[in-house]
């Protein structure tokens, strides 16, 4: 008896720690939402001001990568979309393109930290007022407080990688989705002359969702299912509120086609110019090729492999690093499953459990870890090495915001049991945010240690290139891949057009039937389709250095003995 009352007291907390009163959900104010946002961009610029001058900001090979996708789909041989490739989703790309062309900020990786720190304040934002959805003003300040401070987060948002803008997405997404919910369910307790007012509000709220829905499965595939998931929801919901449908069904038509537009393009754009609709599942750059191609031979399956379990594991363990210091991600992981108990058990509106919408990257990667080629490795767990720890921070938010959820619910139960430290415990819940930023930033967060790992020999290897590269007359044209190693020609500042890549491919396919003739200077990367090349066709070509760096395969540079301009 006495564990069933007190459950029934935790419940009881959360309904009054929420903000639901009389089943009314109070939205935050525009007054409280702008020194929200001012004190995300505070801290984006100084995280900014410390990884720009520690030369962070270049640590990723994606986010070199990234920018140099960006960069070529003008500053290219075939400039035009066909340069955004087909594996990575093209709106990162299409974000940095006004900042990227300008040589400095490409080189220093600035062209990518601008979209990112922009993503990072509208998802504070975001997350606030959904916050503000879920709980009273003070707790909702420090979930977002505790939010914004993470390291991993401060890091990603001074980068090219594409986490922020999807974490801004997802946030944003699951607030519109709950307030399109509550405006619905407004609509049946609303007297019959507010019925047809309150329902023509609907249809702009899902046109923006379809917006959010189309940018996020053109970002990362999580949206793919994001998406789908808010489509099922809010078509169940207006289905279930009565005569809604019919006085929405314009807006829900275009809805449902700008939701199934993303996908659509995505499939055709690979079809045109990959010729394969599942390029992005079954291409050379896919997630499976990548996985074969750096899996040794004979070697079995990452753990995780075919074993949701084991996948299950390796991606809360890995979300709780990159939340929380030390060992207390396991305390922030229980919490936040409490607060999501609470949410689906009692005291929260249908609108507010919406919100349950943040706990999607879990099976996402679990399946994909499992059946999608993606491995995740932390130092925690074995093989104890650096390998995708970033896809953990999606869960961010969620692990935040229930977990305060049931904070809240436990401040709102020692009010009436223990008021003495009722009254601290929002001011420690903000001293914990703090601390936790501190120890996690002193000890090296994981996302920036995996970072600074598997950098090492990569980007030696890419400066001795971009040296070679210097060198080299201005202008002359260079028969070199710009996949793997785009780095050197953007710290050699070489304009991609100058390059004879994979890019544009008539010039590419002659140019690999004859490297003498099409260009004056050749960097073969053994293994790559110009070290294959020159070996099949080495005539008039004078090899001038080898490069070789630890971890790195070996880079050969010739000259042409016959190229004339």
């Amino acid at each position: 008896m006495r564990r069933r009352s007190v459950r029934q007291n935790l419940i009881r907390a959360a309904s009054e720690s929420s903000n639901v009163d009389s089943n009314v959900i109070i939205p935050a104010t525009r007054q409280e939402t702008v020194p929200i946002a001012s004190m995300a961009m505070v801290l984006g610029f100084m995280a900014l001001l410390i990884c720009f001058t520690r030369g962070y900001v270049l640590l990723y090979g994606d986010a070199v990568a990234h920018l140099g996708i960006a960069r070529r789909i003008l500053d290219s041989r075939a400039p035009g979309l066909s340069q955004l490739g087909g594996v990575w989703l093209p709106l990162p790309h299409l974000l940095m393109l006004p900042f990227v062309q300008r040589m400095l900020w490409w080189q220093t990786g600035l062209a990518g930290a601008w979209p990112s720190l922009i993503c990072f304040i509208l998802g504070a934002a975001g997350f606030y007022r959904l916050a503000r959805r879920m709980l009273v003003p003070r707790w909702a300040f420090a979930a977002t407080v505790f939010y914004l401070l993470n390291p991993n987060l401060l890091y990603l948002a001074t980068t090219a990688m594409t986490e922020p803008l999807f974490l801004a997405l997802l946030i944003w997404l699951t607030l519109l989705t709950v307030e399109c919910i509550d405006a619905m369910d407004k609509i049946d307790d609303a007297p019959l002359k507010q019925r047809p007012a309150l329902a023509k509000a609907i249809g702009p709220k899902l046109i923006v969702i379809s917006l959010l829905i189309f940018a996020a499965v053109m970002t990362r595939y999580d949206g793919w299912i994001a998406g789908a998931v808010v489509w099922c929801v809010l078509t169940l919901k207006i289905a279930r509120t009565r005569k809604l449908f019919a006085k929405i069904t314009p807006a829900f038509l275009l809805f449902t086609v700008i939701t199934v537009a993303g996908p659509v393009l995505w499939l055709w754009y690979n079809q045109h110019f990959m010729h394969d609709p599942l390029d992005f599942m079954r291409g050379p750059y896919s997630a499976a090729a990548i996985d074969k191609k750096t899996s040794p031979p004979g070697a079995k399956h990452y753990r995780g492999w075919h074993n949701p379990g084991w996948a299950l594991l390796f991606y809360t363990r890995t979300s709780q690093v990159d939340a929380a210091m030390w060992e207390t991600g396991f305390v922030l992981l229980a919490a936040a499953l409490a607060g999501l108990w609470l949410t689906l058990k009692k005291g929260f509106t249908g609108a507010q459990r919406a919100a349950t919408l943040l706990w999607m990257p879990i099976p996402f990667y679990v399946y994909s870890v499992s059946y999608g080629s993606v491995p995740i490795f932390i130092p925690q767990l074995y093989p104890h090495s650096f390998y995708n720890s970033r896809y953990g921070m999606e869960m961010l938010p969620g692990l935040v915001l229930f977990a305060f959820i049931a904070v809240a619910a436990l401040d709102s139960y020692l009010k009436t049991t223990k008021p003495e430290i009722s009254k601290w415990l929002p001011r420690a819940g903000i001293a914990l945010a703090v601390v936790n930023c501190a120890v996690m930033t002193l000890t090296i967060p994981l996302v920036l240690k995996e970072g600074m790992v598997n950098a090492t020999t990569r980007q030696a290897f890419e400066t001795s290139v971009a040296r070679q590269i210097e060198s080299f007359p201005v202008g002359v044209p260079i028969l070199m891949t710009n996949g793997d190693h785009i780095g050197a020609l953007q710290q050699a500042g070489i304009p991609l057009k100058q390059t004879i890549n994979e890019g544009e491919w008539y010039s590419w396919k002659a140019a690999l039937d004859a490297p003498a003739e099409k260009a004056d200077y050749v960097v073969a990367i053994a293994g790559d389709p110009v070290d294959k090349a020159v070996r099949e066709h080495p005539e008039n070509l004078t090899e001038l250095t080898v490069l070789c760096t630890t971890g790195q395969p070996c880079a050969r540079v010739y000259k042409s003995d016959i190229w004339k301009p």
